[in-house]
């Protein structure tokens, strides 16, 4: 299949806002790819290379040469093309990137040079989201959507099941949780308070409340002696914790899965900041991380995914011991939840998460069986721009422009921006990274990049506003932190942000 061909279906996906239209565009093109060819294919419809890292930047595509005057790349030809970028390094690296990367962009046409260019810096905003490719997977392979989505959150991704989904119904069945192949985890929806929560959950039956601790998001796997760490977007940090490490041997099984969170604490037991336990200064002070977890997902040679919740807390209460499991109460009382968010706030904690009993482990999606409470609002959102700054902050980037997912387009609806709650460190940080995730000149005002970073803001109300392209507007919005350790996929929706409006 020539590059031209994904580049032609993609500007037709980016030229509707039909759902259904994109999927039928999707499906053809996945259709047509031979098995050698596919997960290639599916990777470069949803916008995205298969390398997790390529070496390359706006930098190194400001400056296109001669198009070619007809397309002749293949998709394998540039796939192979960005293997052998990806595997540069040390000395005359970056003159042998250059020489390939001429080499690739003249070989292409203009198309398929701005094609190569936006899939590189992130900026192929075409609305093919995840979700769209594994509709469209369902649809060319004639397999059950649900099929593919869960063999999808087994394997890890829509690219790593695509073969599977062409081999038939049976062979998606197949992919299952596999120990030390982390999984994609359980998400969970928002609720305003304490009774909304309980109203969501619906049942009227006891839920558990769980602490909602801020750390890093982990995933635990052993089998034997070897033990994986990941985090929620599937990264090997397993080196990086050496206490998780420990604590995970010490457990009394050969085989097991585990779901929690990591976090440093103080002297007095108190969660230090986040960035501390993301970047590892707690560590050079002397202070441990501490895993904490919640829920078990596999247990010597048995996958409880589907198992009841009820019945994963007691396997889990078999196997951790209490200090390392996220303090639990189960109740069918408001009162007794709200008692006990006001004693995890007292601790320092988040808020709590009301969570179904009844229900599985339902990996990678976010619905009510999970209700996270905090008393404090705060969206995921990305950072699209941001403003260089006046006066104390003269020669810092400052002013973050902000924007939640549309899953509609699979773009980004911008909400307004806010320079509040950033420290002098921030500044210095940001500085240095979004002009590391610039996709054009620096020297202006304004200076757009890569939507690639992921910010936590804390914000008083939503109200309507004609100022943004979102029709609404953040009350006092100000940065919590940045949160290195969650993907663009996973930010709010500019649904959620319009729950927050009043009476919506």
């Amino acid at each position: 299949m020539l590059l031209a061909d994904v580049v032609t279906t993609s500007g037709t996906v980016a030229a509707t806002r039909s759902r259904k239209a994109k999927v039928a565009a999707i499906a053809e093109l996945l259709a047509r790819a031979s098995p050698g060819e596919l997960e290639t294919v599916t990777a470069y419809v949803g916008g995205t290379l298969r390398q997790r890292r390529t070496g390359l930047g706006w930098r190194g595509l400001a400056s296109l040469p001669a198009p070619a005057p007809e397309p002749t790349l293949t998709v394998v030809e540039v796939h192979e093309a960005f293997d052998r970028l990806a595997a540069l390094s040390g000395s005359g690296s970056q003159a042998a990137r250059a020489a390939a990367v001429a080499d690739l962009l003249g070989r292409a046409t203009g198309e398929e040079q701005q094609w190569l260019r936006g899939v590189v810096t992130g900026a192929v905003r075409q609305g093919a989201l995840d979700s769209l490719v594994q509709e469209g997977l369902a649809v060319a392979a004639d397999v059950p959507l649900r099929a593919v989505r869960r063999a999808a959150m087994l394997g890890g991704s829509t690219v790593a099941v695509a073969r599977a989904a062409f081999a038939g119904v049976d062979a998606l069945g197949e992919v299952g949780l596999e120990v030390l192949r982390p999984v994609l985890p359980m998400l969970a929806s928002s609720a305003p308070d304490v009774p909304a929560a309980l109203a969501k959950a619906g049942s009227g039956a006891p839920v558990a409340v769980d602490q909602k601790l801020d750390g890093i998001r982990i995933q635990v796997h052993r089998s034997g002696s070897e033990v994986l760490v990941a985090t929620r977007s599937l990264e090997d940090i397993t080196a990086r914790l050496p206490e998780v490490v420990e604590v995970a041997l010490a457990l009394p099984a050969t085989s097991f899965v585990l779901d929690g969170e990591a976090l440093a604490l103080d002297e007095a037991g108190r969660p230090r900041p986040f960035q501390e336990t993301a970047s590892r200064t707690a560590m050079g002070e002397g202070i441990a991380v501490t895993p904490y977890f919640f829920d078990v997902l596999h247990l010597d040679g048995r996958d409880l995914l589907d198992a009841p919740a009820s019945e994963r807390a007691a396997a889990l209460e078999r196997l951790v011991p209490e200090r390392y499991r996220v303090p639990r109460l189960v109740t069918a009382s408001s009162d007794e939840a709200e008692s006990f968010l006001r004693d995890t706030l007292g601790f320092g904690h988040e808020g709590v998460v009301v969570k179904d009993l009844q229900a599985p482990y339902d990996a990678g999606r976010r619905g009510s069986a999970w209700i996270k409470v905090k008393p404090v609002h705060t969206l995921d959102l990305v950072v699209l721009a941001i403003e260089w700054g006046s006066g104390r902050r003269q020669g810092w980037l400052s002013n973050i422009h902000l924007g939640a997912l549309d899953p509609a387009t699979g773009g980004f609806v911008m909400l307004g921006k806010t320079f509040k709650g950033m420290t002098d460190e921030m500044l210095a940080w940001q500085t240095e990274r979004f002009t590391e995730l610039a996709v054009g000149p620096t020297d202006g005002y304004v200076v757009t990049v890569r939507p690639e970073q992921v910010v936590e803001i804390a914000f008083d109300g939503v109200q309507r506003s004609t100022r943004y392209p979102g029709g609404v507007a953040l009350r006092f919005a100000r940065v919590v932190r940045y949160r290195d350790d969650k993907p663009v996929s996973e930010i709010d929706t500019i649904h959620s942000v319009l729950s927050y409006l009043p009476g919506g």
